[in-house]
């Protein structure tokens, strides 16, 4: 299940191998803030683009919801419907209802915190699938989904009830929990998507009777790691669940791109018996390419402890430099034209072209012409032409991939 933040993550996902996707429309979802989000108008392209590849859609509605959001909760579903959408991620009773009463799949939010057998049949009456809470261990979910076969809990489809967790992504101080910190220092509330992260910085302590203050050595205290489950897949696999989903509709397509793809490659392995320690150690070194914070396993092998982050931002392995835009394709020839507004560029490097049609691309220039001449360089306000197997739009970004 993968993250789409924009249109640009969309194809990312279509392209590299996701089930399905989720995404946010407007504010009322918990990246209201961190991504662009996808507007009303936008339901019906989301839902043509996946049924194409015959993946499931999922709109997250999952915020905190007041009395008067609710006319705008009630509009959003009815276009939610109508345009095809799967199914609704939710937290709040008034949406859940709301969806049940026009006969849309509801599915239950981590924000729920549902941790035991007992919950699962409570809302069995509502769902057809539940994101457990991210502090249970493995053995613990394996527990829930073994008493849903057990017991025959079905949600309103009339099948079993789906188990999802997350497999990969950004873990905060709360967890699965309601934090409050953005909204005590910034009056901006995480619980309605507009958290300011203020988790992520690093900071002192200080002693109220002394006035001492204490540096915390290389560790931003309340910034756990992202969580990274390639290399538990198998044990992950086993504990019965369904869905395993992949967050970050904040982080650019290429994060996307690549943690679909390389995901997509180990749970194909599995199913295949190649699962392997060598390929772990290449899928991780794949995953260390694109925005991350460490990787650790989260609370699924019983650690009660987070890891926390040494670094403010990414420890990425590569990074991504702006070089210029997409200005015409020539189809019949396969060949890619674009402005050069930043940056130099030359034979051997490393390209990435996105875009909200294109999704996410990387190929290396084996050749290229510049100003209609062949150049083994370009410069900023060339503009150059590149053999693609891959068509390339106007609204296109080209940037240059190098070693963080």
């Amino acid at each position: 299940m993968a993250p789409a933040g924009n249109f640009e993550s969309l194809q990312a996902a279509i392209q590299n191998g996701a089930d399905s996707v989720y995404f946010g429309v407007d504010q009322l979802n918990m990246r209201a803030r961190a991504s662009v989000n996808f507007t009303m108008d936008d339901l019906s392209e989301i839902v043509r683009r996946c049924e194409e590849k015959n993946m499931r859609t999922y709109l997250t509605l999952n915020t905190i919801v007041y009395d008067h959001d609710l006319s705008v909760v009630k509009t959003l579903l009815n276009r939610a419907k109508e345009a095809g959408i799967t199914a609704v991620i939710a937290s709040d009773q008034a949406v859940i209802a709301s969806a049940r009463g026009i006969g849309m799949e509801v599915h239950i939010s981590t924000q729920l915190n549902v941790t035991n057998i007992e919950t699962v049949k409570f809302y069995s009456l509502f769902a057809d699938t539940m994101v457990l809470s991210r502090e249970l261990s493995l053995r613990q979910v394996k527990h829930i989904t073994d008493q849903i076969e057990k017991d025959e809990i079905k949600g309103p489809s009339g099948n079993l009830v789906e188990i999802e967790i997350f497999g990969h992504g950004a873990l905060c101080m709360a967890v699965s929990g309601k934090c409050y910190l953005s909204l005590h220092s910034d009056n901006s509330s995480a619980n309605r998507g507009a958290c300011k992260q203020s988790c992520r910085k690093k900071y002192t302590v200080t002693d109220q009777e002394t006035g001492f203050e204490i540096e915390l050595d290389n560790e931003y205290m309340m910034s756990p790691k992202d969580l990274c489950t390639i290399d538990i897949l198998d044990q992950v696999i086993a504990s019965g669940i369904q869905v395993l989903k992949i967050e970050g509709r904040g982080r650019a397509p290429e994060y996307v791109a690549t943690v679909i793809k390389t995901y997509r490659k180990a749970i194909d392995a599995y199913y295949l018996g190649t699962y392997s320690k060598k390929k772990v150690s290449l899928w991780m070194d794949a995953l260390n390419t694109v925005y991350n914070r460490g990787f650790w396993s989260g609370y699924y092998l019983g650690q009660k402890l987070g890891e926390w982050s040494n670094h403010n931002g990414s420890e990425a392995t590569q990074k991504k430099i702006y070089i210029g835009k997409g200005t015409h394709y020539f189809p019949e020839a396969g060949v890619a034209e674009f402005k050069i507004e930043a940056y130099d560029i030359k034979k051997g490097d490393k390209i990435l072209i996105t875009g909200p049609s294109t999704g996410v691309e990387e190929v290396v220039i084996e050749d290229m012409f510049v100003n209609d001449l062949p150049f083994e360089k370009a410069k900023k306000g060339d503009n150059i032409t590149l053999k693609l197997p891959f068509r390339v739009r106007m609204s296109d970004k080209l940037y240059k991939i190098t070693q963080a």
